[in-house]
């Protein structure tokens, strides 16, 4: 299936066939305007700029633009290009992060820095952050604030997540990261669907709270199913964080522990070595990882987060797009499970 092909059934949601349909005809009209707000009159620029669209990705920010449209006018044509907007913006954050964290993969090919050089990459992704931000200019004043608001966010999540906790709770640290740096995003998402659908302000708000939250969940269930999956099913190898070092939840929680139990005691002294790369010691440390009571905890973690989600929805009107979103919520935190 390709992504332009994308239907909320398709993931395993039992939604509403007519809402399903009307959902993915948005879906088809967003990855059809992506290409085109990609290209560039320069054949390098087009080519890289289209290197990470093609390869796919969830859509997840362009899906909640049009459920949260089904609370106005989901036909309004604006809606593609908020859509545009914010996964223009996703993009282009995965070319800067792919060059800060010195990524070979994404997305299953090789990155663009790998490809073309970290200078390219960079302006690549600065390319893609403008033709975001001139379309929504196109949209008026408040997307070029909302936009302007989540990038700043964004900048300010991955300076965070770069200098590190410093005096402050490793735990509550990275939550904030990933709130700013996921998040932000997927909250504008459901933002601009409600907004440039007509919604209500009420709706919009709840809409908006419910994105924060459910980005919180996406990233996180990420991070499980980076330990959880004996399979390629998180996009990339199992352990891929524990080898590269990535302070994520389950380790955040194993690290400050204090059972004496030998397997969480000898995996606290695997994980406080920093990168696991010895195979040996990787394959421990994930065993031990996967069957920790650091793993147990993290999981009740999404699921707290995910219900939370759940309850930012009570104050929109009830109906099959009010369903839809609830349902979407538990598929995304029932992945590694």
């Amino acid at each position: 299936m390709s992504t332009g092909d994308l239907t909320l059934s398709s993931l395993g949601l039992d939604v509403d066939p007519a809402m399903d349909a009307s959902v993915s005809a948005t879906l088809a009209a967003v990855e059809e305007a992506l290409r085109i707000h990609v290209a560039s009159a320069d054949p390098l620029v087009t080519e890289a700029a289209r290197h990470l669209a093609d390869a796919g990705g969830k859509r997840l920010r362009p899906i909640l633009v049009a459920l949260a449209a089904q609370f106005g006018d989901p036909t309004r044509p604006e809606l593609i290009d908020a859509a545009n907007v914010v996964e223009l913006t996703h993009l282009a954050t995965l070319y800067h992060d792919d060059v800060m964290d010195e990524a070979p993969v994404r997305r299953g090919t090789p990155s663009a820095n790998a490809r073309w050089g970290n200078s390219v990459a960079i302006l690549v992704g600065d390319y893609l952050f403008a033709q975001a931000a001139q379309l929504a200019a196109k949209l008026g004043t408040e997307a070029v604030n909302l936009q302007a608001q989540t990038f700043a966010r964004l900048v300010h999540g991955q300076i965070a997540e770069t200098v590190g906790p410093r005096d402050r709770d490793p735990i509550e640290h990275y939550l904030q990261v990933i709130a700013d740096k996921t998040g932000s995003l997927i909250a504008t998402a459901a933002r601009f669907g409600g907004l440039f659908s007509g919604a209500r302000p009420e709706v919009i708000e709840a809409l908006a709270g419910y994105g924060e939250i459910i980005g919180l969940v996406f990233q996180l269930s990420d991070d499980l199913l980076d330990i959880a999956s004996e399979s390629v099913q998180s996009g990339k190898t199992p352990g891929t964080d524990l080898r590269e070092g990535v302070p994520t939840l389950p380790v955040l929680y194993a690290l400050a522990g204090d059972d004496a139990d030998p397997a969480a005691v000898r995996l606290r002294e695997l994980l406080s070595a920093g990168p696991i790369t010895d195979d040996t010691l990787h394959a421990e440390a994930l065993a031990l990882l996967r069957e920790s009571t650091a793993m147990k905890q993290a999981r009740e973690t999404v699921r707290g987060y995910a219900e939370e989600a759940q309850a930012r929805l009570a104050p929109l009107p009830d109906g099959e797009a009010k369903r839809a979103m609830a349902s979407l919520c538990d598929y995304i935190a029932d992945r590694t499970t």
